[in-house]
């Protein structure tokens, strides 16, 4: 059981290449842009991507590396209204972990061309994962305080 005392280590296993280079240039979420990016998957980890072009979406899961410190309440472009970081995807977070189902576009070896990714150049990426609507599109899903969306 853990008891909030671990350390984790992640080591990166590429970098996103993006047109955004910095904060105030990515959209607010990926869905939001169709410009083209970029995933740079390390050489010693390219084998691990053996048929994902069978996929049109990934999941993708990066580190907000320009995030620093977080809070625990936060305002969103959303709504002027606080809310607890963990009902938004601020970057702020004691975990500054991103995610955005992207559309593959391409691959070339260990490059994967994208779109709907908000990620700033240079992002570390931590994991890939396959979008599979079977698992992960849920019905009748509550979008909380976002509703108005």
């Amino acid at each position: 059981m853990l008891g909030g005392d671990e350390i984790y280590r992640f080591k990166p296993i590429g970098v996103i290449h993006s047109p955004f280079k910095s904060r105030g240039e990515a959209p607010y979420q990926g869905v939001f842009s169709d410009k083209i990016s970029e995933i740079e998957v390390f050489k010693e980890y390219e084998d691990g991507l053996k048929d994902v072009e069978s996929f049109s979406h990934l999941i993708i899961l990066y580190l907000f590396h320009e995030s620093k410190g977080y809070m625990l309440t936060v305002v969103t472009p959303w709504d002027p209204q606080p809310h607890g970081v963990f009902a938004t995807r601020s970057p702020y977070r004691p975990n500054p972990i991103g995610f955005s189902i992207v559309e593959l576009v391409e691959r070339r070896g260990n490059i994967l061309r994208v779109k709907k990714l908000d990620a700033v150049d240079g992002t570390p990426l931590l994991d890939i994962k396959p979008y599979i609507p079977k698992f992960d599109q849920v019905e009748n899903a509550k979008s909380g305080w976002l509703r108005n969306i």
